[in-house]
């Protein structure tokens, strides 16, 4: 699919400020890793949005260095990032903050 915007709703951007936040916790300076890598990842989707496991009625690309899912959605030429959770979470918890 030829993809021309990403969009990154509110909730994920707080998804990904969330991780962030934790992996700086552990350690000083892999927040700032985990957001680049995650953002490597989401601007991966110009070339591979589409090609991706539905899941829950979503998109799901799994992160290349973090355990985490991005959810996304596909409408015209745009990819709407609607999460981005980690994947060791309890799948009901994933379930219910996809269905929020």
């Amino acid at each position: 699919m030829d993809i021309k915007n990403i969009v990154i709703l509110e909730e994920a951007a707080q998804d990904m400020r969330d991780g962030k936040a934790f992996y700086e916790m552990q350690t000083q300076g892999v927040g700032n890793y985990f957001w680049d890598s995650i953002i490597a990842d989401i601007e991966s989707l110009y070339i591979y949005a589409g090609v991706h496991e539905l899941h829950h009625e979503l998109f799901r690309m799994l992160s290349r260095r973090f355990p985490y899912a991005i959810y996304y959605q596909l409408n015209n030429n745009t990819a709407h990032i609607l999460a981005v959770l980690p994947i060791r979470r309890d799948p009901q918890w994933i379930f219910n903050r996809l269905n929020q």
